[in-house]
């Protein structure tokens, strides 16, 4: 029976929440919410809900043994460090990453975890990318957006740069995307249950469209949620590529082959979902995740949908590629 890797799966720390309490303002509040009395806002949207599993290390792993999973990549995810200025942005990264590294010294058989950066500001993000690694870091979590910059801003290219040149993986996971105000978003947990999707979709096209895969061939990213709704919309994009000029300006192959080459997590809640992203990025690019311990995420269920799945796919999803892919 093959491993079980959760390459999806966060915590925070009560130090980093005291930061975001202090500095994360006026854009970033923690208030109470219907779901939480931690709940945090971006201008009125509320889109993390904050919960004792959160910060609790030993309740992670009770649950993980319940569940049958072996081994948890953890991650600080939105709003990350990405608030406050630079010298709270990398002293919220570095308290992240300081905590993570002392939990796989604890749990040195089932945590591993991926660094926070303070990506608006390339010299310490890459001083911090090498300060992480060297004490653990086994990829780099970044978010669709950058406080409404896209991940292809020439702002990040050292960065990327410095990411590619290690060979790291990197999360891309969602955070609040722009036009909040103008989508309505702060209603019913839009940012959520659609919000997010976007932001990741977006991302994901923007690089593909903008060449940015073709300049970092090797970059091992990870689009969060089963890709958002990019296998859905792969047959889409395929047109849009071939009947539109202006959708090839930059490639010359067709989105689905774009989609074949990042990897994905099976964070999903639909069998046939998952089924289709691994249809559409392979089998050899998709690996278990759970979102725990948001409300929302499902350590059981996400692992009864990758054990669901048939022939050698099944073995691949549950851990064998995320071992190959972070070196574990």
């Amino acid at each position: 029976m093959s491993l079980v890797v959760d390459v999806h799966t966060h915590m925070y720390t009560h130090s980093w929440l005291a930061l975001l309490r202090q500095h994360g303002g006026p854009d970033l509040e923690v208030k109470a919410s219907l779901d939480s009395p931690n709940t945090v806002f971006y201008r009125g949207a509320s889109f993390c809900v904050l919960e004792d599993p959160h910060f609790d290390y030993a309740e992670r792993i009770r649950n993980m043994d319940k569940a049958g999973v072996d081994l948890a990549v953890i991650t600080l995810p939105a709003p990350s460090a990405f608030w406050g200025g630079p010298e709270h942005s990398l002293t919220a990264a570095q308290t992240a990453n300081n905590a993570f590294a002392q939990a796989q010294l604890e749990y040195p058989d089932r945590i591993r975890w991926m660094a926070s950066l303070p990506w608006e500001y390339p010299q310490a993000a890459v001083a911090e990318l090498e300060r992480a690694c060297q004490i653990g870091a086994v990829g780099v979590l970044t978010l669709g957006n950058i406080n409404g910059r896209h991940l292809t801003d020439e702002l990040f290219t050292p960065i990327w740069e410095a990411i590619d040149k290690r060979g790291l993986p990197v999360l891309l996971h969602p955070t609040y995307p722009p036009g909040i105000d103008e989508l309505a978003l702060t209603e019913y947990a839009m940012v959520a249950s659609i919000g997010f999707m976007v932001d990741t979709s977006i991302a994901v096209i923007r690089m593909i469209g903008d060449g940015f895969f073709d300049r970092f061939p090797d970059l091992k990213l990870i689009a969060a949620h089963a890709g958002a709704t990019l296998p859905y919309l792969v047959g889409r994009l395929d047109q849009v590529f071939e009947k539109t000029r202006r959708a090839r300006v930059n490639i010359e192959r067709p989105p689905s082959e774009y989609l074949r080459h990042i990897y994905y997590d099976a964070v999903t809640y639909r069998q046939e979902s998952l089924e289709m992203c691994v249809q559409v990025g392979t089998e050899d690019r998709v690996m278990y995740g759970s979102d725990y311990p948001f409300n929302i995420g499902d350590m059981v269920g996400c692992l009864s949908r990758v054990n669901s799945l048939t022939g050698s796919a099944r073995n691949k999803v549950r851990g064998d590629n995320a071992l190959r892919i972070f070196g574990l």
